[in-house]
């Protein structure tokens, strides 16, 4: 049962993680792509991406292979050949409750260890191409203001890297507003930044104390780029990126770091805990509801809605205890509170499911078979 319930985990999994992931990246694509990053970026950040996703399916697929095996079992008759054997369903249960530990096991090691280490990591990325030349310069056919009182257009940029048709305008001096036009330019690098190195093109210098224009013919003229991609430093940390022994042992100054409540950062840290043991609660559950059903030939699907209901009314737990928790981190003992309600509600199943199993004792003659 184990094996079964691994294999159709597997299956769950990949194909829950790839519509998340195929969700994600939809959006990701548009906005990197069209922002002129190669489509290197774009993979990048959708690895990075990838634990988060992860996580979130893990409950949902541990749920589903639960209820699928069961479902199975059950069709093929192979439940009721083990509980003739004398396998009660709280002895059946033991392999759920070891497919359960294994999901939780994995689920613990996204919560603390990779997801913390690819939000901190994809965060640095965004934060070095945010601030790259391509990110904010170079867009053909956009009038783009990479900072307050600059304007820059370019009509095309070739193969070569050659910037065709460019206008720059500088209005950050209140004294003074400068407009660049040129036919072509480069951007170049060196050791105090990007430079911008403008041929054969006219400087307009607007002095705002007598409203005069200057013009300027050039042939060439570098234009230091550097201010306008320049970031203010790394970025500030979250609460998501840092590690869960940071967050329980220095609490108050992770709060204040991340601008979040003490309340906030107990509850992201208690929740890494948390997350595994819904993975059990889901498997436990999946297989607790199929099992309260008996015989039918419209088969079990209402427990299987049964169950979908009591993952949803978990979920609900969940929600309401996260508000208190937030307003007080002293309640962080509320977090877990969903669990020990599915773990409870799982138990009653369990236990309503073994009220008609009697080991040992003989089923009861068919009358139809006594008859014939």
């Amino acid at each position: 049962m184990l094996s079964q319930l691994m294999v159709v985990f597997g299956f769950f999994a990949l194909v829950l993680v790839m519509v998340y992931w195929l969700n994600r990246s939809v959006g990701l694509f548009d906005e990197l792509i069209a922002n002129g990053h190669t489509a290197g970026i774009f993979l990048e950040f959708t690895l990075l991406a990838l634990p988060g996703v992860v996580a979130i399916v893990l409950p949902m697929a541990a749920f589903g292979a639960a209820v699928y095996v069961t479902n199975r079992m059950s069709n093929e008759s192979e439940l009721t050949v083990l509980q003739a054997s004398g396998l009660s369903p709280w002895r059946l249960a033991r392999p759920v409750l070891v497919f359960g530990a294994i999901i939780g096991a994995m689920m613990a090691i996204l919560s603390h260890v990779l997801v913390p280490a690819s939000i901190g990591q994809l965060r640095e990325r965004e934060s070095e191409i945010s601030g790259s030349v391509s990110a904010r310069l170079l867009h053909e056919g956009t009038f783009l203001h990479p900072t307050r009182g600059v304007t820059f257009y370019i009509r095309d940029i070739t193969p070569e890297g050659e910037l065709r048709d460019v206008f720059l305008s500088d209005r950050r001096d209140p004294d003074r507003a400068i407009a660049y036009t040129a036919q072509s330019a480069y951007v170049l690098r060196d050791d105090d930044g990007p430079k911008l190195t403008m041929r054969s093109g006219l400087a307009q210098t607007l002095r705002a104390e007598d409203q005069t224009l200057s013009t300027t013919d050039f042939e060439n003229l570098t234009y230091d780029i550097s201010g306008l991609v320049t970031q203010n430093g790394p970025p500030r940390r979250r609460a998501r990126q840092i590690s869960t022994w940071e967050l329980l042992t220095d609490t108050e100054a992770v709060a204040d770091e991340v601008n979040d409540s003490v309340g906030e950062v107990l509850e992201e840290a208690h929740m890494r805990f948390e997350q595994p043991l819904l993975c059990v609660v889901a498997a436990l559950i999946g297989y607790a509801a199929l099992m309260t059903g008996g015989f039918s030939r419209f088969g079990v699907t209402r427990q299987i809605v049964g169950a979908i209901f009591l993952l949803v009314f978990i979920k609900i737990v969940e929600s309401i205890v996260t508000t208190p928790v937030r307003a007080d981190g002293a309640l962080w003992p509320l977090i877990y509170l969903p669990s020990l309600v599915g773990l409870i509600i799982a138990g009653v199943l369990l236990r309503r499911s073994s009220r008609s199993f009697r080991p040992g004792r003989a089923a009861p003659p068919d009358p139809e078979g006594a008859a014939a």
